[in-house]
């Protein structure tokens, strides 16, 4: 059985874990620094992406997104571990990305896990890396 103290965990990372797609979706970059502790490392080169510490994956984010006209994080079944002050998770998302090319729309689908080292700080759990494995891609553009 699990005690109050690990639930209390365990809702807190979920809500990180949320909290970090709420912010993608919404382009609210700025309220990563509330998720990440200031030393994070995010590597998000699985897709095509970049890998470094928060201020250059928030610039990479908001150059980067602002070719999609909407998107949505979809995570589910997070497989969370917690030791102490220290827990890991892997959470799937579903990530479909809306691109308006000529005046039309279409839909690339990216499907991804998430790899999370959580830390327990002063200020609550936060998250201290993310990796990206790929899962799928579907409807890339073609190259021109």
């Amino acid at each position: 059985m699990k005690g109050l103290q690990e639930l209390s965990d365990r809702l807190e990372i979920n809500d990180l874990i949320t909290d970090y797609s709420y912010a993608i979706d919404t382009r609210s970059w700025d309220d990563l620094d509330a998720l990440f502790t200031p030393d994070a490392r995010i590597d998000y080169t699985a897709v095509g992406g970049e890998s470094g510490d928060l201020p250059t994956i928030k610039a990479w984010l908001a150059k980067t997104l602002e070719m999609f006209s909407g998107f949505q994080h979809l995570v589910a079944t997070s497989k969370v571990e917690i030791d102490g002050d220290t827990a890991t998770a892997r959470t799937l998302c579903h990530n479909p990305m809306i691109m308006t090319n000529d005046g039309r729309e279409s839909v690339m689908f990216v499907g991804i896990w998430y790899h999370d080292t959580f830390v327990r700080t002063p200020d609550g759990w936060r998250i201290s890396s993310r990796r990206e494995e790929k899962g799928y891609m579907h409807g890339l553009p073609s190259a021109p």
